[in-house]
């Protein structure tokens, strides 16, 4: 008797959308956004509702809404996380997401999945004190926790499969074309 795992992943529609964009690669190109309103001092509110995909316009099922701001040791009013530690946010739930595709795909039923990231960062680059340290994160490290049946080798062949498909980890660790103008 073989044992389904059951991660809540629909990896068989991810398997078909994989087979249907090999064969029409435009409606591959999606464009993701996020608009950002000031609150005043540092704080911002992003929203995110709509996207383009699949070849026309997109919206999520609910409007998302996130705080962005700065900690009180920054003279700030902190009603929201600072706008690097959404970097790790993403970091953290893209690689999880991974984590429970890969397993499901792999009929590896998991228990647990706990990723702790860490981002090393010397603020002096960004307060304008030392032109020479970097405004970003100067290393990154995920640790994960995860329990399932499955050996170690296993376990770490999800991570490392996770590791490679995710589009934050990629956007961090690769250069990335940014471009910043004002309307």
């Amino acid at each position: 008797m073989t044992t389904v795992a059951d991660n809540g992943v629909n990896v068989q529609a991810l398997l078909d959308a994989r087979d249907a964009l090999k064969a029409a690669p435009e409606a591959a190109q999606f464009t993701w956004r996020a608009s950002a309103t000031w609150q005043g001092g540092v704080h911002s509110q992003i929203k995110v509702q709509s996207f383009f995909g699949l070849g026309q316009e997109q919206s999520h099922l609910e409007e998302s809404t996130f705080e962005a701001d700065h900690p009180e040791v920054f003279a700030a009013t902190d009603k929201g996380i600072t706008p690097i530690e959404y970097l790790i946010v993403g970091l953290a739930s893209c690689l999880s997401a991974g984590v429970a595709s890969v397993a499901q795909n792999r009929g590896i039923q998991l228990r647990s999945v706990e990723a702790t990231v860490e981002g090393e960062h010397d603020i002096r680059g960004i307060l304008g004190a030392d032109s020479d340290v970097r405004n970003g994160f100067n290393d990154v490290k995920v640790t994960f926790h995860i329990d399932a049946d499955a050996s170690r080798e296993d376990i770490e062949a999800l991570v490392a499969q996770s590791q490679k498909r995710s589009a934050v980890f990629d956007a961090l660790a690769n250069p990335t074309n940014v471009t910043v103008e004002v309307a």
